[in-house]
């Protein structure tokens, strides 16, 4: 059974800096990689970023400005996005999912989800 659980979630002032983690379990790493997206409340889920497990190429969204980074330590079979650089305009939550096409940016390319972790960014 696969099961994704994200945290680190929560308020931060603007300008701040977070780093989610999504922990996994019953998945094959070689096949599934991970990705992570984001929905603010009235807003259609966006895509962050994804990584494949195994061979570690990442892709990111164009409109993310490079404030994103996403990692994944196999050993603990967790994947971590970091967050600099805050914007209020971040405050959505945050999901990890895992699914079979590399690089995927459409959730509907993604097999599995977490339950999410909110961040919320204050002025």
């Amino acid at each position: 059974q696969v099961k994704l659980v994200e945290s680190g979630g929560g308020l931060v002032q603007a300008g701040g800096s977070l780093r989610l983690s999504c922990a996994a379990s019953g998945i094959d790493f070689v096949r599934y990689n991970l990705g992570w997206f984001r929905q603010a409340p009235g807003k259609e889920r966006e895509f962050v970023a994804a990584i494949s497990w195994n061979r570690g190429n990442t892709h990111y969204a164009d409109s993310l400005e490079g404030r994103f980074s996403i990692s994944a330590d196999n050993a603990e079979s967790t994947s971590y996005l970091q967050i600099k650089s805050l914007k209020p305009e971040d405050t959505a939550f945050y999901y990890c999912a895992a699914g079979v096409v590399a690089g995927g940016r459409n959730p509907n390319e993604y097999t599995y989800w977490g339950q999410g972790t909110m961040v919320t960014v204050s002025s």
